[in-house]
């Protein structure tokens, strides 16, 4: 017999993901990512994310406006937001904001905690050790199968992929920095600390 979302992790509700997006971006560390496919059910746990907030921060593809790549950001809140990086690399965002017009959470690191020999299958790396196989946005996309199949998919509904409440409090300390790769966002938004991790966590990407 297989099991339902809420025995393997109860899908966050809508309501968690309508507040700023700075603030998700933190709320979301220790989360689950909980995936179901061929390979079986596959789960990690944040550990690494980026918040990008709407047209004003130059760092976020809503600087931009409503385009038919962006429109999730524009959505309903507690959706996916996958988009395409190098012609090849896929990214895992969670679109969530609260008084503003978009945002979005990019997850870039997961810690993975079941389903750990598919991932290794997923990723081609029988060998990779389990700390290191979602540590980057890619590198976790890849892992649990996620492409642009699911840009725009409602995380609130447990089905293939969603989001699960943290199953213990946060035992690390949470750092904050700058936002990796958007130097092109210039001073005042390419400095922002609004990437956020769990220190000394060996699944937090280089």
């Amino acid at each position: 017999m297989s099991s339902t979302p809420a025995e393997v992790g109860r899908p966050l509700a809508r309501r968690f993901f309508a507040r700023p997006t700075v603030e998700l971006a933190r709320s979301l560390l220790g989360v689950r990512l909980m995936r179901r496919a061929a390979g079986g059910l596959s789960v990690g746990r944040i550990v690494e994310t980026e918040a990008y907030v709407g047209p004003e921060d130059r760092a976020s593809h809503a600087r931009a406006g409503r385009t038919a790549r962006t429109a999730p950001m524009f959505g309903q809140v507690g959706h996916a937001y996958v988009y395409l990086v190098y012609g090849m690399h896929y990214c895992l965002n969670v679109v969530g904001y609260h008084d503003a017009e978009s945002g979005a959470v990019l997850i870039r690191a997961v810690e993975p905690l079941e389903g750990i020999e598919a991932m290794r299958t997923r990723r081609a790396r029988p060998l990779e050790a389990a700390a290191r196989l979602c540590a980057g946005p890619a590198r976790l996309c890849r892992a649990f199968a996620v492409d642009r199949r699911f840009d725009g998919h409602d995380l609130t509904i447990g089905q293939e992929l969603w989001l699960a409440e943290a199953a213990a409090p946060l035992a690390e300390a949470v750092r904050s920095g700058r936002r990796i790769g958007v130097d092109y966002a210039g001073e005042g938004w390419a400095d922002r600390p609004w990437r956020f991790w769990l220190a000394g966590n060996p699944s937090v990407s280089r």
